[in-house]
């Protein structure tokens, strides 16, 4: 683990797992042109960057810790160099503990340089994308992987389009009932274990299952159960965002639960404030149901500002009102 000087922890990633995985999950294709040892070196920052200062010989601010970016301008100037003014250029920069250089638009660079970079222990890739696409591809990348994130014991389930975090103690049954929501066609994303992300200051959450576990769940007195397998791909969910978390609570005569549902609770989750329904349950309540019902307030709420506890309070007080003007003329 890596440590600022602070103490504190500091995210990286080595640029083995950067090239391993970053084709799995966007259009993008990386190919060696060297053979360095590529678990030594490590990617710091989210943040790419084009050496075009570098290169001209100014490195006082030099940000040599991120993936350096060589497209059209950074190849053709190196190019159109003398031989000893490019080498001399070249490893003006390499001298730095680059993580990798990534050439755009399959530019090439002459093999002397190439050497130049193994020699250093820096990896070099080439990709046929432009710079524009390759830095977008990448940044977003990176963007997943440096994004604040926590796992959360509980079930995460998307009930029509809207994305629902199911919380509570172990043994309430949070998973009998995210296979229910199954069942009656809703799609899991995850259960037992939900790793929560959120992406610099964007106020959306994105979850995602635990990649061990997967979509299997574990049912008390059936054992585990593949989702996916038995009821088919529409029943699953890569990734969801958190709209609103449902918390079963075991019920407590002496506990005042909400009744009419305008005090909207939040639970802040990574900095974001996130709906709260606390549903206390027990044996004959049907929890399914009622966390539809969640989802299609919530949507609701969201395109037509509709509260239906609101709505009722307003009826309420017109018949009142209505009451109270009819008893005034009749005096």
């Amino acid at each position: 683990m890596n440590f600022d000087q602070k103490g504190l922890k500091k995210r990286s990633i080595t640029v083995a797992y950067f090239f391993n995985n970053i084709g799995k999950k966007h259009d993008i294709k990386l190919r060696r042109l060297n053979n360095v040892d590529e678990q030594k070196r490590r990617i710091f920052e989210r943040d790419l960057h084009r050496p075009g200062l570098a290169l001209a010989g100014f490195t006082n601010l030099f940000t040599y810790k991120r993936v350096q970016i060589l497209g059209n301008t950074e190849t053709r100037f190196l190019n159109h160099l003398e031989e000893h003014e490019r080498w001399r250029v070249f490893e003006n920069l390499v001298r730095f503990k680059i993580p990798c250089i990534i050439l755009t638009s399959n530019n090439r660079l002459p093999e002397d340089l190439i050497d130049m970079a193994t020699r250093a222990g820096i990896p070099v890739y080439i990709t046929r994308h432009s710079s524009t696409k390759t830095i977008y591809l990448v940044t977003d990348f990176l963007d997943d992987q440096f994004s604040l994130y926590q796992q959360y014991h509980g079930s995460m389930v998307d009930v029509y389009g809207v994305g629902v975090l199911l919380t509570g103690k172990s043994g309430l049954g949070k998973s009998e009932i995210a296979l229910d929501l199954v069942e009656r066609g809703h799609g899991l994303v995850a259960d037992d274990a939900v790793v929560i992300r959120r992406k610099g200051e964007s106020p959306t959450l994105i979850a995602k299952r635990n990649e061990i576990v997967d979509h299997f769940m574990e049912i008390r007195g059936l054992g585990v159960v593949d989702v996916k397998a038995n009821f088919g791909i529409r029943a699953i969910r890569d990734i969801k965002e958190v709209q609103v978390v449902v918390e079963l609570l075991e019920w407590n005569n002496e506990m005042a639960y909400e009744r009419l549902g305008l005090d909207t609770k939040f639970l802040k989750i990574l900095g974001v404030d996130v709906p709260l329904v606390e549903l206390p349950i027990f044996p004959g309540k049907n929890i399914t149901v009622i966390i539809e019902v969640v989802a299609l307030n919530f949507l609701l709420k969201r395109y037509s500002n509709y509260v239906a506890a609101e709505a009722l309070t307003e009826r309420i007080k017109n018949v009142i009102n209505n009451e109270k003007a009819q008893g005034e003329t009749n005096d």
